[in-house]
């Protein structure tokens, strides 16, 4: 009784799923099959299973409790909580410091090209504007996004190509596809907070290899792969996050390598690819979309409000994610979104709002970069481009006590080092968006939170 409690609390067993069979499971644990008779009998009586004659017995539809992400691991300090820290930013009144969020200023977005978008949406088919959206998503976007990953080398035929409803939910569809809970999935130390999140939600074992200036350390990520055999890794290549490092091509080829020797699957978010100067090493690119899948979305350079994001895949995989993505959202993404984004894209504009964006960065880094110096706060490196910057406190600080004071104190939302590590080894490490960084609030209130 306990083995299918057990089971069943930790989802490995889930509503109407079929329970072993009486023999079966009695040979398992070396048990008789009176036992488990009896066994069964008596969690029929507590409603966690269900007969039905002549199939068998199934776990029972209110037998689950509501999933509490919170309670699902040892309650840590929220300030090192990704949940709170996302909280934090995404609710952050009028007026308060975000730091340590992971978007661009308004005004730093193409606002003027999206309302002109939106006018000319105006005149668009009615449908567009009623209907759902294609299961698939736009044609006309993916054939965009087609020509850019042309751009690259990387070759991706329509029938690989998926759009989402977000970059979120490109990868969260990825999980609900390959994994189960209990499988593990390798990530990099430091990581994507949501990543961590989204993770925590499919019921996964989460380890970790640690980050180098030029991509994942390859001894530690061959060991991982041996011991642990991950089911999937999950990564940045351009511009991580949160390190701003760049993947080497040396590493990459190791880490396909490695990939093929262990049959791991890899998803690659390559979200901040915009923000590069040249284009640097893409796993998707060198694989082929043979084990590599491509996600990403337009978030982080045209709007988080207009959300549409992609998967680009094997074609047999984006067959059974078309179907899942059917099963969970009923459609692709909105066309109102896909077109928008589409007459954006196709812009002459987009690629000069582009332009600029990376060269307003650069300075800002910089110039970020030499005031949080002043103040003894260290940039672990100083990136080729995007808006991060991830650095070291001075004296040892702890990076979860600094962002509470500067909450309570000043009302500045930063994003502490451990909300990054799987292995909670960054406490003295804290993310920056260099372009929120320009309130000349912020560096006295982090001087003030780092008591100097």
């Amino acid at each position: 009784m306990n083995a299918i409690r057990a089971r069943v609390a930790s989802r490995a067993l889930v509503a109407d799923d079929r329970l072993p069979s009486i023999r079966g499971l009695a040979a398992t644990m070396g048990v008789s099959p009176s036992t488990v008779v009896e066994a069964y009998d008596r969690l029929v009586a507590e409603g966690l299973i269900r007969p039905r004659p002549g199939s068998g017995f199934y776990v029972s539809s209110t037998a689950l409790p509501p999933l509490a992400l919170a309670k699902d691991q040892p309650q840590r300090d929220r300030a090192v909580d990704p949940f709170w820290v996302s909280r934090q930013s995404l609710d952050a009144e009028d007026g308060a410091l975000k730091p340590g969020c992971g978007w661009l200023p308004a005004e730093w977005m193409p606002t003027e090209a999206l309302r002109r978008a939106l006018r000319g949406l105006a005149r668009a088919d009615d449908a567009v504007l009623s209907d759902y959206g294609a299961t698939r998503g736009s044609l006309a976007l993916r054939r965009i996004l087609m020509a850019r990953f042309a751009d690259e080398g990387l070759e991706v035929p329509p029938e690989q190509l998926l759009l989402t409803a977000s970059g979120t939910q490109a990868i969260d569809l990825v999980c609900r596809f390959l994994l189960r809970p209990g499988d593990t999935v390798l990530v990099d130390d430091p990581c994507y907070f949501n990543f961590r999140a989204l993770l925590r939600a499919h019921q996964v074992k989460i380890v970790s290899v640690p980050y180098t200036a030029s991509g994942p350390d390859v001894a530690s990520f061959e060991a991982v792969l041996a011991a642990e055999r991950p089911r999937l890794y999950v990564t940045n290549s351009a511009l991580h996050n949160p390190t701003g490092a760049t993947l080497s091509p040396q590493t990459a080829h190791r880490v396909l390598n490695a990939a093929a020797a262990h049959d791991l699957t890899i998803v690659e978010d390559d979200i901040f690819a915009d923000f590069e100067p040249e284009p640097s090493a893409r796993l998707a690119a060198l694989d082929g979309l043979n084990r590599v899948i491509r996600i990403g979305s337009f978030s982080k350079t045209l709007s988080a409000s207009v959300r549409c994001g992609f998967i680009a895949a094997r074609p047999d995989w984006i067959e059974d994610l078309v179907d899942l993505q059917v099963a969970t959202g009923f459609g692709g993404p909105s066309a109102v979104a896909t077109e928008i984004i589409a007459s954006v894209l196709s812009s002459g504009f987009y690629r000069k709002h582009v332009e600029e964006l990376r060269r307003r960065l650069a300075r800002t880094r910089r110039d970020v970069g030499d005031k949080l110096q002043r103040i003894g706060i260290e940039p672990w490196l100083m990136p080729r481009g995007g808006f991060y910057l991830w650095c070291e406190l001075p004296d040892g600080r702890d990076s979860a006590d600094v962002a509470r004071a500067a909450l309570a104190d000043d009302n500045v939302v930063l994003a502490p080092g451990n909300v990054f590590s799987a292995s909670q080894t960054a406490a003295a490490f804290m993310r920056f968006n260099v372009a929120q960084c320009r309130d000349p609030r912020l560096m006295p209130a982090l001087q003030r939170a780092i008591g100097r």
